[in-house]
């Protein structure tokens, strides 16, 4: 009989390297669930959510095209704190039954480790029971700020602000089975931290 594949939950603050590390894996590979994309495609037009969101929160939620209109939903759920819930009470499910199936279809598939690449697996609280291990990418939050304000263009305060809703570093840390320091670290050098992990992983 064949062995379930390995579960890793992967997260990590903005700007704090998780997308290279998620590649890496793949690149050994590692099945990747990506949580964010999955959530991005029930939301967007014809997606599972969508007729659910018109009922909960109206028409005037959804763009021209019918997918949800994020800006205006980010909006009302800044606004109405029991709106995000109610959102998150909507496609939470829908993105566990898509993780849920990815995963069963990876494993069928004979892999030796699945990543789901899940942006707030700390702060969500339902996600730590289904993983075997969790691996957190941890740099120090003036490193997130200046990288992310390199790549994305942003000012400081928009970096600072997204910070600020994510998880804090010493909540990401506590529920770190793995912990990927990532301060400092050419390119190559996480590299090689990657794929000793991925051995690791059976990979």
């Amino acid at each position: 009989m064949r062995h379930a594949a390995l579960r890793i939950g992967l997260t990590g603050g903005i700007g704090s390297g998780k997308s290279t590390v998620a590649r890496t894996l793949v690149a050994c590979g590692a099945v990747l669930v990506d949580a964010d994309a999955i959530s991005r495609a029930v939301t967007a037009a014809g997606g599972a959510a969508i007729k659910e969101i018109a009922v909960q929160f109206g028409g005037t939620m959804l763009t021209a095209e019918g997918a949800m209109d994020r800006d205006r939903m980010r909006q009302l759920a800044f606004d109405d704190p029991t709106a995000r819930r109610r959102l998150e009470s909507i496609v939470h499910p829908l993105v566990s039954q898509e993780t849920l199936r990815q995963y069963t279809q990876a494993a069928a598939a004979g892999s030796a480790c699945v990543v789901f690449d899940v942006p707030l697996l700390v702060e969500s609280g339902r996600w730590r029971q289904q993983l075997d291990r969790v691996l957190v990418v941890d740099c120090e939050e003036a490193t997130q700020i200046s990288r992310v304000m390199a790549r994305n263009g942003w000012p400081r305060e928009s970096v600072e602000k997204v910070i600020a809703g994510q998880a804090s570093r010493t909540q990401r840390l506590s529920a770190a089975d793995i912990c990927l320091h990532n301060d400092g670290l050419p390119l190559e050098a996480l590299d090689t931290e990657v794929r000793q992990l991925a051995a690791r992983f059976g990979l």
